[in-house]
């Protein structure tokens, strides 16, 4: 799910990669284009092994690799050819739940939100209007980690982080998306999907592009801050135009 805490002009472009990490945990790497007319936050809810604590998602910086997703598409050659794609944190009050701790990671900052109670931890600002959860019965035990934006117009460079997953047979994309506060049945989806998953879960990928070669042909895998694995093939998934408004999930087990 991509939720944003203020009204958005304009989404496109969103781009998510995942693999499964050692000790029972999943990678998810995070790109898309946004016009915002004010700063905002974006909130993505994971499946998140409870309890979890707030640093129990990993984030990593990839500031100095903007064009790691243009990577992944020559992978693809044939179809990147069809491709549309382009190259303050609030006083707490003085009896309130301490503030939730905010890293800097790259050209923006990061919090984990634990549960769906921690979000009072938070600048109103940077929350989902009241009662929008409430809505949303599936995430009621998820972690949610947010991303404070800038108002303008930008291709925001991959956001990336390691969390411990609650369903570690599956690989779990975010897409579900609330743009306007409202939660729609159905959406318009602009999205390219990436994965890196054990031969043995490749049954599962009946509807998924295979890459010409391994990753390391096409991606700066140390750049990627080894959240990409260099001998492994990718796999791609296009989701465009109108579709039920729900997440992605993957059986890799």
């Amino acid at each position: 799910m991509c939720c944003f805490s203020r009204a958005v002009e304009h989404v496109s472009e969103t781009q998510i990669f995942a693999r499964p990490v050692a000790g029972g945990r999943q990678a998810l790497i995070y790109s898309m284009r946004i016009k915002a007319g004010e700063d905002l936050a974006m909130i993505l809810p994971i499946p998140v092994a409870q309890p979890a604590r707030e640093d129990a998602v990993q984030f990593v910086s990839l500031e100095e690799y903007p064009d790691l997703f243009a990577g992944l598409r020559r992978g693809f050659p044939e179809a990147a050819a069809r491709a549309s794609f382009g190259g303050s944190r609030g006083d707490a009050h003085a009896l309130g739940p301490a503030p939730l701790k905010v890293l800097d990671v790259g050209s923006f900052s990061a919090s984990f939100v634990p549960t769906i109670r921690d979000f009072a931890r938070l600048d109103p600002q940077f929350r989902l209007p009241d009662g929008v959860w409430e809505k949303l019965g599936p995430y009621a035990s998820y972690g949610f980690t947010v991303f404070k934006l800038k108002k303008g117009e930008a291709r925001i460079h991959p956001m990336a982080f390691v969390f411990p997953t609650a369903i570690p047979d599956r690989l779990f994309f975010p897409t579900v998306h609330i743009h306007d506060g409202i939660v729609h049945r159905r959406a318009n989806f602009d999205h390219a999907l990436y994965c890196q998953i054990a031969r043995g879960g490749l049954r599962s990928l009946a509807s998924w592009d295979e890459s010409a070669g391994p990753a390391s042909r096409f991606v700066n895998t140390k750049s990627a801050k080894n959240l990409i694995l260099p001998e492994q093939h990718v796999f791609r998934r296009r989701l465009a135009g109108e579709h039920d408004n729900e997440d992605v999930t993957l059986r890799v087990a």
